[in-house]
């Protein structure tokens, strides 16, 4: 007897101004399974999980969800009908604790008054926790929660409507190894009690350790579904960008040049002490270690964003102290940051005016910005980096995180950075893109500038780093040549 399907998702067509995000998609999601939906950026994953969500609608397609066909629905008749979404950015008031975040807009009641009932809230709450095998103290306003503990309320606040359906939405992109064990144990304990999740993740090696099938987008078009068992890591990459990538990080041996950067003692209280290390152009040296270990802390002091109490940071043979991230950037330094939305981009503005942003000066005449040349420097960027925007007046809020990475790459390489910091560079990103930063890496490195590159992938980190300073409690550990890597001897140093 063939199995019904919780979830039908049937031609979802959604179009937006100057693109169609979905083009005729089918997705359908068994009782009890775990199924990863992967692509590219943008192509329609997150849109297809607004449209099951009732954030958007959909301008054609069925949405048919146990036994019952949705049209018209809002986010409250999908939480009413059973379906929960955890998206990458959490949704949670800081100022409140746990339990109360749990049970917003649900809250328990005693009486026809209103009034909440906390007692049964409280027990409530750690009766649904205590049946995920999750710690946290309830009464804890969640601001003061780690990453991972906030997701875990999150999780919490979709199964007190009783979901039985819980769409992840890159769930695993701030965590640690061992919170992405913890979230993987979650889900296996889901599955268990019957609930159906749905998994959007760029980390292929995820897809393999916890679903039971993949769905496959590229383009705003679903191209293939398969049980997990029967593919594997190339034949998924294939289908995602629509192409056979030849190497996964195409690692170029570039000369290594002078000394560009030498960092000698460098500490700042509670964040890192005695840090030394040396830079050369035409390498990337890699800054790991677990999180919290410093390593973003170090770059922040070397950019002149938090100054260091101690130790000297030279560039190019010359001791400098920048008082503020304009002066390095002034003197050939870029830093991008690891939260590209809030720290590296301007939501609001087009394309063209975030590329151009630190670069006025140079593009203008009397304080009057010389607008033909400033359309065709942000062509050719959007050209060479391969940028997928409908045009250069497209507002940033609506790419891809990887596109919006890219413009992040571009307004730096138009600053003529010598050393480029890059802070978690391809995180949120797909293999199709993660491939083109990386042999933009490469490029850079020709041209002779250095990179300082911060990632928490040990495969990105042993794929295109040439030595890799290993960052523990705020201290250098060691630093490793590239021949001498391997993700056992990076893992000691980070947790001996």
């Amino acid at each position: 007897m063939v199995q019904p399907f919780l979830l039908s998702m049937r031609g979802i067509t959604k179009r937006y101004p100057g693109v169609e995000a979905l083009k005729g998609v089918n997705l359908e999601i068994l009782p009890g399974e775990v199924h990863a939906l992967v692509g590219e950026n943008g192509a329609g994953k997150s849109t297809l999980m607004k449209l099951l969500v009732g954030a958007d609608r959909a301008d054609a397609g069925e949405i048919v969800f146990n036994g019952r066909v949705l049209a018209g629905h809002t986010t409250r008749d999908a939480r009413r009908a059973g379906i929960g979404i955890i998206y990458q950015e959490f949704n949670l008031i800081p100022f409140l604790s746990a339990v109360d975040n749990i049970f917003l807009g649900k809250e328990r009641t005693r009486n026809a008054f209103g009034f909440v009932d906390s007692r049964r809230q409280r027990k409530e709450a750690a009766e649904l926790l205590s049946s995920l095998g999750i710690e946290i103290d309830l009464d804890v306003p969640v601001k003061y929660l780690s990453v991972a503990q906030k997701q875990l309320v999150e999780i919490a606040k979709a199964l007190s409507e009783q979901s039985i359906l819980l769409a992840m939405d890159e769930p695993s992109a701030t965590l640690t190894t061992r919170e992405l064990d913890k979230l993987f144990e979650i889900i296996r304990r889901l599955k268990a009690q019957g609930i159906s999740v749905i998994y959007i993740s760029h980390r292929l090696e995820e897809v393999f350790e916890i679903c039971d099938r993949v769905t496959v987008f590229r383009d705003g078009m679903g191209v293939a579904t398969r049980p997990v068992c029967e593919v594997n890591r190339e034949w998924l990459i294939e289908r995602m960008v629509g192409r056979s990538l030849s190497e996964e990080f195409p690692k170029v041996e570039t000369p290594v040049g002078e000394e560009l950067l030498r960092v000698k003692g460098l500490s700042r209280a509670g964040a890192f002490r005695d840090v030394s290390f040396s830079l050369y152009r035409g390498e990337i040296l890699a800054l790991t270690g677990l999180v919290g270990s410093g390593r973003t802390e170090v770059a922040r002091a070397i950019f002149g964003a938090d100054p260091p109490d101690a130790g000297q940071v030279y560039f190019k043979g010359r001791p400098v102290r920048f008082a503020s991230p304009a002066e390095a950037t002034v003197a050939g330094l870029a830093l991008l940051t690891e939260d590209r939305k809030s720290q590296g981009l301007v939501l609001g503005m087009t394309v063209r005016e975030n590329v151009t942003l630190s670069n006025l000066a140079a593009l203008a005449t009397a304080g009057f910005v010389r607008r033909k040349e400033e359309r065709a420097v942000v062509d050719r960027c959007i050209v060479e980096l391969f940028i997928r925007t409908p045009s250069r007046e497209q507002t940033v809020k609506h790419l891809s995180g990887g596109n919006q990475q890219k413009v992040v790459v571009a307004r730096w390489l138009l600053s003529e950075a010598e050393l480029l910091i890059f802070d978690e560079p391809t995180r949120g990103i797909d293999v199709g893109a993660k491939a083109e930063i990386y042999h933009l890496m490469n490029r850079l490195l020709a041209a002779g500038k250095g990179i300082l590159m911060i990632s928490s992938e040990l495969p990105e980190v042993l794929g295109m780093a040439d030595r890799i300073a290993v960052m523990r409690e705020g201290r250098l550990a060691g630093i490793l040549p590239r021949a001498e890597a391997t993700q056992e001897r990076i893992m000691r140093l980070a947790v001996a």
